[in-house]
């Protein structure tokens, strides 16, 4: 898939999970979203949810805050910085996923991603979350992964605060 077909697909079967897990879905399209890319209500809650895809194990977060004089803790926290205070994150993989399969798609709060970012690379941090290190780079010296209790299922939607 071209980086925005990427997306498309990310946002499509985020919207698709939401719907089953008794969500009304609303989609943004358009070049102007401010923060966010679906709105997803049930009751009385009210969740944005920016959507992230991707198909090489990992989503470039906060690495074009990366810069000469600032690591990667101070440029995870300027990405945190920016982040709506509402908003919650779906991250989409689609690396080694067949056609007709389903991705694997995860939910957590930009708070926790800042937070389990800086853990990677032994505690150095690093600009992109990923999936699992080890798996998609066998020679690595690092094995971070992303959270279990991240994984999207109806009670991880439910119950995520932003």
């Amino acid at each position: 898939m071209t980086p925005r077909q990427c997306e498309i697909a990310a946002e499509s079967y985020t919207a698709c999970l939401l719907a089953q897990c008794g969500y009304d879905v609303l989609v943004q399209y358009g070049a102007n979203q401010p923060h966010y890319d679906l709105m997803a209500v049930k009751d009385e809650r009210k969740l944005p949810v920016s959507v992230k895809g991707s198909q090489d194990g990992g989503w470039m977060l906060a690495v074009r805050f990366v810069k000469p004089g600032v690591n990667y803790h101070a440029a995870i926290d300027q990405w945190l910085a920016i982040q709506r205070k509402d908003v919650v994150y779906v991250l989409v993989q689609f690396l080694n996923v067949a056609l007709g399969q389903a991705p694997r798609v995860y939910v957590a709060s930009p708070p926790e991603i800042a937070d389990h970012m800086k853990t990677q690379c032994n505690g150095r941090g690093h600009g992109s979350l990923q999936e699992d290190y080890q798996l998609h780079h066998p020679r690595s010296q690092y094995s971070h992964k992303i959270p279990i209790k991240w994984v999207f299922t109806n009670e991880r939607i439910d119950q995520i605060q932003p």
